[in-house]
């Protein structure tokens, strides 16, 4: 039994409304340590990983004292085995009866990183209670949004009010959107050209704001939609076009900018830049819409232009 009072706040981090509150029991903890699984992209292998130092991001233990990292790398034939289990608890630093525990929490670990196709699972801290116990602390899981489809229980738990209304929108609207820190709003059909377009950006001193990827087919109204989330952003101060006319045609990118802004102009700066199928048809039609629309055939101009463009704004 423990008292508790309970003040409810207005808004949460960032301005978000608390709808949830989770209350645990506080714990006498003799001993935090690190516990995780991940993919190795250079091996296409999972590794589970351990270490002493609990409490902090795992990143911080690397650059620092790496030695103190174990990582163990699960063949995919005979999986993660409880030898395996019981030598990384070791290597974190648990000793006698705990070290069974330990071996038992990582193979389950393991196994939730599979069934719930994770790219990360991760205990940080895991810890070890004076009772002997070894208590998840706090837990993060990343899971392949690929594979949502099979995890409709997963789904079910998604609690939209604690996200940004635009990664909702976006969700709805089938656009890749991730929200960045910079002014330079980015649009621009697959993953390879939308980070070749902010590297571009940071290269020549600007900033993104988003990596907004519409997708190789991309119809004329998700270019609408598009420019309607960036259009939201209050921190947006310019908008960087890049386009490759493949699936879909150039002429069809360039009538989707159009119609956007006919429908509802736009008040900061714009510049374009599309290559492949019938692009000169797609540049005349920007061009000859009568819009602000700069527009450019190579993608260093473009970039350097769009970030003159938002530094002359300020």
């Amino acid at each position: 039994m423990f008292g508790m009072r309970l003040i409810t706040p207005q808004s949460g981090p960032q301005g978000k409304t608390v709808s949830r509150v989770l209350v645990e029991e506080s714990l006498p903890i003799a001993q935090e340590v690190y516990l995780g699984a991940a993919i190795d992209r250079k091996q296409g292998k999972v590794v589970v990983l351990g270490s002493s130092e609990g409490g902090v991001e795992i990143e911080e233990v690397s650059a620092r004292s790496p030695e103190k990292i174990q990582k163990l790398t699960v063949d995919s034939g005979c999986g993660f085995t409880y030898f395996q289990g019981r030598k990384l608890a070791i290597d974190m630093g648990l000793q006698g009866g705990i070290i069974g525990k330990g071996a038992a929490v990582a193979f389950a670990l393991f196994r939730a990183f599979l069934d719930c196709d994770c790219s990360l699972a991760e205990i940080n801290p895991l810890g070890l209670t004076a009772r002997g116990e070894l208590i998840a602390l706090d837990a993060k899981m990343n899971i392949d949004d690929n594979a949502l489809y099979r995890h409709p229980e997963l789904q079910a738990l998604r609690d939209i009010e604690q996200e940004d209304p635009r990664d909702v929108e976006a969700t709805k609207l089938n656009l890749n959107y991730i929200n960045l820190t910079g002014n330079i709003g980015c649009i621009v059909n697959g993953a390879g050209l939308g980070m070749a377009s902010l590297d571009l950006l940071k290269y020549y001193g600007g900033e993104a704001a988003n990596f907004l990827d519409a997708g190789a087919g991309a119809t004329q109204d998700m270019i609408r939609n598009a420019l309607g989330l960036l259009r939201s952003d209050p921190k947006v101060k310019g908008i960087f076009i890049n386009m490759f006319g493949g699936i879909t045609r150039c002429d069809s990118y360039a009538q989707g900018v159009v119609d956007a802004l006919r429908e509802r102009p736009l008040a900061i700066p714009l510049v374009v830049r599309m290559e492949g199928t019938n692009v000169e048809l797609g540049r005349k039609i920007l061009e000859e819409s009568g819009l602000n629309i700069i527009t450019f055939k190579s993608m260093r101009e473009a970039a350097q232009r769009i970030i003159e463009l938002v530094k002359e704004k300020k």
